[in-house]
C-alpha cells in the first residue's frame, strides 16, 4: 500500500473541505483478493454499491471499532490504492437472516436479488469466521453500513 498517496490524498481533501481531523481509516472491500478489492471497489465510485455488511463478532475478535454515522474511510482498490472517500450515512445492526431488500440493493453486487446476496455472503462469512474457529448461522449479527461516496480519487488525477 502506498501509505504517502492514501496521505496525501485525505490532506488535499481535508485541506479543501477545511477538515482538521488525521487520516481515516483506509481499506479493500471483500476477502483480500485484487479481484474482489478491485471489483468491488469500482461499484463503490460508479455510485452502485452504497452499503456493506460485517460480522459483529469480528469486530470484537480484531479489536476494530464499529463505523459510526459521520465517519469517514478511504476505499482502496485490489493494489491498495485510494479510490474514493466515503462518509457513512447509516448504521444498523440486524440478524442476517433479517437483513432487508432495499439493503440487499445497497450493496451492489450481482442480479441484486435476495438470493445472490445470501448465498455469497453464506460463502462469505462461513470462510471468514472459520479463520477464527466459528460457524456461520443464518441468524448472525451484522453491522449493516450504509454509506455516501464524498470524493473519488480517479476524479484527482
Amino acid at each position: 500500500m502506498s501509505v504517502d498517496k492514501i496521505e496525501e490524498y485525505w490532506c488535499m481533501y481535508a485541506r479543501e473541505n477545511k477538515l482538521t481531523m488525521n487520516v481515516p481509516d483506509a481499506w479493500m472491500f471483500g476477502d483480500g483478493s485484487k479481484e474482489m478489492g478491485d471489483e468491488l471497489g469500482g461499484l463503490v465510485v460508479k455510485g452502485i454499491k452504497t452499503g456493506t455488511c460485517a460480522a459483529h463478532c469480528i469486530f470484537e475478535y480484531e479489536g476494530e471499532v464499529i463505523p459510526k454515522v459521520g465517519q469517514f474511510d478511504i476505499v482502496l482498490d485490489g493494489e491498495n490504492n485510494p479510490l474514493a472517500i466515503i462518509k457513512y450515512t447509516k448504521i444498523d445492526f440486524v440478524k442476517m437472516n433479517e437483513v432487508t431488500s432495499d439493503f440487499v440493493s445497497s450493496e451492489g453486487e450481482g442480479d441484486l436479488s435476495y438470493d445472490y446476496w445470501y448465498r455469497g455472503h453464506v460463502k462469505f462469512f462461513s470462510w471468514e469466521l472459520n479463520q477464527f474457529g466459528l460457524t456461520f448461522t443464518p441468524d448472525l449479527l451484522l453491522v449493516c453500513q450504509t454509506f455516501k461516496v464524498i470524493d473519488t480519487y480517479k476524479d484527482r488525477l
